[in-house]
């Protein structure tokens, strides 16, 4: 049994979506090997507190603002470690790679150094992800108003889409799926269906959605590049980890017009509930475009709507 080691790691982002990596030492583990900047959380230490004094010290930069986003664990042949992953995204000074052989800003969709170390391959998917879902209702507009809506929210910067319209009769939603897969492809953008394995593989979607009650059935991951899922509890967002899902929804965070006379769980329920979660979690309920911020500052990867999204979509 190793004991685990409380690790504090930053992806240090600028405003085209670049990351920071730092390549290990010469005289390290896992030398040449390239990581997010961070390092250990001392005895009474805070995670956040030891990623403000590592920065510090590895990379001669002040925090300014850094969110919390997911926690990974990871053994290693030398270490049992729990890596807490912030967003940095406000900070002042340059870098400078005090005990980093090097420092490389990088694309998550684009990586030019390697090898990085076992435990980020996740991470880097996670940075793929778009920060905005865009959830379809074409049974309440639609289906022809849906495909439009789409399609001036895709020349927006909408890169994720949720088809969802679970109610629509098999030959109609199979309609709006196809032609909102081919919409999005042709821009781009990830395109996830909602509860039906079977129609996502036969319209070519990136991926599936799974609704909260199909969680306690699955005993392994469908099998799809991207797979997601509603959640509404701690056991549901639980669910979702044991089955390495790569995003979860939870919400809904503000009264929303889909849940009529609840109130919302509010953000400080948010925050509380996707704690710890290996997983990137968007808020969902009630959101507009300028709530990303908020969002983002109590944990959530991002915000999913599904009707604000279609009037202003951001990417």
């Amino acid at each position: 049994m190793r004991k685990r080691v409380e690790v504090a790691a930053a992806v240090i982002t600028r405003p085209d979506g670049s990351f920071l990596l730092g390549q290990r030492a010469p005289d390290t583990f896992y030398a040449g090997y390239w990581e997010f900047p961070g390092g250990k959380v001392e005895p009474g230490e805070s995670a956040h507190a030891a990623l403000v004094r590592e920065l510090e010290e590895e990379l001669g930069i002040t925090v300014k603002r850094a969110n919390p986003w997911i926690t990974r664990e990871h053994l290693y042949e030398h270490a049992h470690v729990r890596l807490h992953f912030f967003e940095v995204a406000e900070w002042s000074g340059t870098p400078n790679d005090h005990v980093h052989s090097a420092l490389e800003w990088q694309q998550a969709d684009a990586l030019s150094v390697s090898p990085m170390l076992p435990a980020n391959g996740p991470i880097l998917k996670s940075l793929r992800l778009p920060r905005t879902m865009g959830v379809t209702h074409a049974a309440e507009i639609g289906i022809d108003a849906q495909l439009a809506a789409l399609d001036a929210a895709l020349a927006a910067g909408l890169r994720l889409v949720q088809i969802r319209d679970v109610t629509l009769a098999p030959e109609a939603r199979e309609q709006l799926a196809r032609e909102s897969v081919a919409r999005c492809h042709a821009h781009g953008a990830l395109a996830v269906v909602n509860g039906d394995a079977a129609l996502a593989a036969a319209v070519g979607a990136d991926g599936l959605h799974l609704r909260a009650a199909q969680l306690p059935e699955l005993s392994e991951r469908p099998a799809f590049d991207w797979v997601g899922a509603s959640c509404h509890t701690r056991a549901d967002l639980e669910a979702a980890a044991r089955l390495e899902l790569d995003y979860a929804l939870l919400g809904p965070v503000l009264p929303t017009a889909t849940h009529p006379g609840a109130s919302g769980i509010g953000w400080g329920a948010f925050h509380m509930l996707t704690r710890d979660l290996p997983m990137p979690v968007f808020a969902i309920g009630g959101l507009i475009a300028t709530d990303m911020d908020a969002a983002r500052g109590y944990g959530a990867h991002g915000i999913a709507a599904i009707r604000s999204v279609w009037h202003r979509s951001a990417p």
